[in-house]
């Protein structure tokens, strides 16, 4: 098992965790770990665009000239894909992007990319975050003493509004709970910040 530092809001070091090797000690699965990312951003796609084709635009039911003799290319309708204002050729219609993934996929898709955290000293627990109100220096000044410059995920055990709502303002900080974490969101921050009880949760839930 992994012994991790627990930092303060201070940035002082107060402890050690020890972490469950059966969360954040597996073996990194990056086929999982892909195709829970592609299945993420596929089912966030609308699917709406819709264009029409020839058979849909209205209009064009006259042949515009007789078919001999004009010295134009002969044409059937002006709602041919070649005119303007005429119907799109293989046009897009509504339709569902989304597709599953099995539920002991997207936990080893899960597991996979907390062990990489750790394996690269990319996460950082904390002793506890609270604010006694909404201040967006207050988080600012947190991640100051953390010396976390880039985009961060801030991952806690309950729904804090003093901290969601103080780090809102943030743009390269994004908080989550336990409950909400998702692969993508965790392999898009350089830096996973998870509060002690927050680890303790997760390990619970995926151990």
């Amino acid at each position: 098992m992994a012994n991790v530092s627990v930092y303060n809001m201070d940035g002082k070091e107060v402890g050690t965790i020890e972490l469950n090797d059966a969360v954040f000690g597996v073996e990194v699965n990056e086929h999982l770990v892909h195709m829970a990312v592609v299945q993420q951003l596929a089912n966030n796609r609308q699917g709406t665009q819709k264009a029409k084709t020839r058979a849909e635009v209205s209009g064009g039911g006259r042949k515009p000239w007789r078919q001999k003799g004009t010295g134009h290319a002969r044409q059937g309708s002006t709602r041919a894909p070649q005119w303007k204002g005429g119907g799109v050729v293989f046009a897009p219609v509504p339709r569902d992007y989304s597709f599953k993934l099995n539920k002991k996929e997207k936990r080893a898709a899960l597991k996979s990319v907390l062990t990489d955290k750790v394996a690269n000293n990319k996460l950082i627990v904390l002793d506890e975050l609270k604010f006694d109100a909404i201040k967006t220096k207050n988080f600012a000044a947190v991640l100051n003493n953390l010396k976390v410059e880039k985009k961060a995920l801030v991952v806690i055990n309950e729904n804090d509004a003093n901290v969601v709502m103080s780090a809102k303002n943030i743009p390269t900080v994004k908080t989550a709970l336990t409950n909400t974490i998702n692969v993508y969101d965790i392999i898009n921050a350089q830096t996973l910040i998870v509060t002690k009880d927050a680890v303790k949760t997760i390990e619970e839930v995926y151990a």
